[in-house]
């Protein structure tokens, strides 16, 4: 990660998901869920914004950068030529009502974030598109995920709901593997985190409430005997 996306979008966590097996079913159901994750916890995409990509047409690494939108050029997802990136918000502003919502996140930022592999391919412009390259079909084995974010712990929440609710589809179900993330400060993380939270509770309110079910329930149960 390079310190230019403190500018616009700091955050990255990503993971890997091997030998799925993709039918209609699963593959829609996939789709749905990260819509649905973006119109919730990631807040239209301010907070989160997700990319899932084919890992066997793309080689790591992977590097998360900031440029100029003048300088980004890539094919975008569901496009056949290609754009730079101030022309594609335009695009997008003028003939996509879906993603034009989400043009304003970056459009008035001097730079704009974007992910590239190993040969330099683009894989999305966050929030708003994947590159064409690593688009995901019902043939895809291996998934790699990348969530984006101005909110690092939305962002590794999502992504442990992504990979939770599609690992069952792999081969070996509920096997995720992590990837190593360098931080724009310099800080290694390996992602998904399912970090373990403690939670103090007064036990003298746990168990009035306790008490209070039990009792509703004793009640309950006596009412239905007096109808019987």
């Amino acid at each position: 990660v390079n310190k230019t996306v403190s500018l616009v979008r700091p955050f990255i966590v990503c993971a890997v998901l091997r030998n799925v097996t993709f039918t209609k079913e699963r593959y829609n159901s996939f789709i749905d869920l990260q819509d649905k994750l973006h119109q919730n916890i990631c807040r239209r995409r301010s907070l989160v914004a997700i990319g899932t990509h084919d890992l066997a047409k793309i080689e790591g690494p992977f590097t998360y950068d900031a440029k100029p939108k003048e300088e980004i050029e890539f094919v975008p997802l569901k496009q056949t030529k290609s754009f730079r990136a101030d022309e594609l918000l335009e695009h997008y502003k003028k003939n996509d009502q879906k993603l034009k919502a989400y043009v304003p996140l970056i459009e008035s930022s001097a730079v704009a974030p974007v992910l590239k592999d190993k040969n330099g391919t683009v894989l999305s412009l966050p929030p708003l598109i994947n590159g064409s390259v690593s688009a995901i079909s019902l043939e895809t084995k291996d998934v790699f995920i990348e969530c984006t974010a101005t909110d690092l712990h939305k962002a590794k929440i999502v992504l442990n709901t992504v990979v939770t609710m599609f690992s069952e589809h792999c081969a070996k179900p509920f096997q995720v593997e992590p990837v190593d993330v360098v931080d724009f400060m310099g800080n290694e993380r390996s992602y998904p985190d399912f970090m373990t939270r403690f939670v103090d509770v007064d036990m003298w309110f746990c168990l009035s409430h306790l008490a209070q079910l039990i009792q509703l329930s004793y009640l309950f149960q006596h009412s239905l005997k007096c109808l019987r």
